[in-house]
């Protein structure tokens, strides 16, 4: 087995790697690989045919293909970028050796000075939802759908259900609906959607689609091929009121149920985890709590904006660029602690400076202030499905507090 040493060995060549590599190649990096599982780099960018991407980022609408090769074509100007598509890493230890498998150069071992971990996120399967009945034909992801029809070319069906209300499900939705399939319904457990509200209006209401809140599929039926789905409302426990059970004809059901970062890699090199993300704890840098090691974009947090994945992708390259060069040590930094209807905010540790904080709600509200240590800001609309951006400074905290409370508050309370 080959050992080859690198600067920079960037994992994933989605949007935040390929952001990444291009920032430390920016700031000097003279030695960068890109590696990624897939045969072409982007990630899941290629198989997202819609518009709505790089409005932030590049100032400009972009489909998902565009946004990608917007990237792929900056990073051509960058010869000490190498990206290895095809190439499976299969161990990331502590001390930074990345173990790869690939057809070309089959097993290979990196020993990096720095690495970034942008693997991206992967979607719940049906077995996470254990959904009672027969196992036919015609039950997919969202994201498998969405790469059937837009990379593939194939039609999944006629008539389709589908259940959860992420923003992949209701995208799709619409791109079923153009294609000829008849989509019956979308399902929600919760009581409120988990998509982008621009998403529910755009691809629902747009072409008329019922979105049942408080529902859940409780039986597939069929053979070889699914012939429908028993659905109900859900009680305050979230479980099925039996009397209320009704049947929805169809012979395809997409599950859009949730999506998980992809951290098996994280774990092997000890990388700590949030609970709240299932990512890397990071900092400011993005740096994790291993030093050398950064993570950004949907390996850290699932995002619901492109752009803000580029972003972090940007400053952990920018970081990764700094640490081989020893212009930065590690830091622990001051921890964020999460208050009244916070789910999870990144980074998790604030460094002084500039950072911009991510921040999700547990559950919708309306007309709250969103306090950050001494700021407050007020919020007309909170809800699960979108990111609560903040930029908070130096001076707007002080440097020996142990924490930095963040919370949504009601009226004139204030708990800072």
């Amino acid at each position: 087995m080959r050992e080859v040493p690198v600067e920079l060995l960037v994992i994933g060549a989605g949007p935040a790697g390929l952001a990444a590599a291009l920032s430390a190649a920016k700031e000097g990096c003279k030695d960068i690989i890109l590696v990624d599982r897939l045969n072409e780099p982007g990630g899941i960018l290629p198989q997202c045919i819609h518009n709505g991407f790089g409005l932030r980022f590049f100032k400009q609408e972009l489909t998902g293909p565009e946004y990608a090769q917007r990237f792929i074509n900056f990073l051509a100007a960058y010869p000490q970028v190498k990206i290895k598509t095809g190439t499976m890493v299969i161990e990331l230890t502590r001390d930074r050796l990345a173990y790869t498998l690939s057809s070309r150069e089959g097993l290979c071992c990196y020993r990096a000075q720095a690495v970034i971990l942008s693997m991206g996120c992967r979607e719940r399967p049906r077995g996470a939802v254990n959904i009672p009945g027969t196992r036919p034909a015609g039950i997919y992801t969202a994201g498998t759908i969405q790469r059937l029809m837009n990379i593939e070319g194939y039609l999944p069906g006629r008539e389709a259900v589908i259940l959860g209300s992420g923003d992949i499900g209701l995208i799709m939705a619409r791109r079923l609906t153009l294609e000829g399939v008849k989509v019956r319904a979308v399902l929600e457990l919760l009581p409120y959607s988990t998509g982008l509200t621009r998403n529910i209006v755009q691809c629902l209401d747009d072409y008329d689609i019922p979105l049942y809140l408080k529902h859940t599929v409780t039986e597939i039926y069929g053979e070889k091929r699914l012939a429908g789905i028993k659905a109900a409302p859900v009680d305050d426990q979230l479980q099925p009121i039996k009397d209320k059970v009704f049947a929805l004809n169809c012979d395809t059901l997409v599950l859009s149920v949730g999506l998980i970062p992809e951290n098996e890699l994280s774990s092997t090199a000890e990388v700590t985890l949030d609970p709240a993300t299932n990512g890397p704890v990071v900092n400011s840098l993005y740096q994790t709590t291993v030093p050398g090691i950064f993570a950004c974009g949907n390996v850290v947090h699932v995002h619901d904006l492109v752009d803000d994945v580029s972003e972090e992708g940007r400053i952990a390259g920018r970081a990764a660029a700094a640490f081989i060069r020893e212009k930065i040590t590690p830091r622990t930094g001051v921890s964020v602690k999460p208050g009244r209807n916070i789910r999870s905010v990144v980074p998790q540790k604030v460094l002084a400076g500039e950072t911009t904080l991510y921040i999700r709600a547990k559950f919708p509200e309306k007309d709250l202030f969103l306090q950050v240590g001494s700021d407050r800001v007020k919020q007309r609309v909170v809800t699960p499905g979108e990111t609560i951006r903040h930029t908070i400074n130096d001076d707007k905290f002080a440097k020996n507090v142990p924490h930095i409370a963040v919370s949504l508050e009601k009226g004139g309370e204030n708990h800072a």
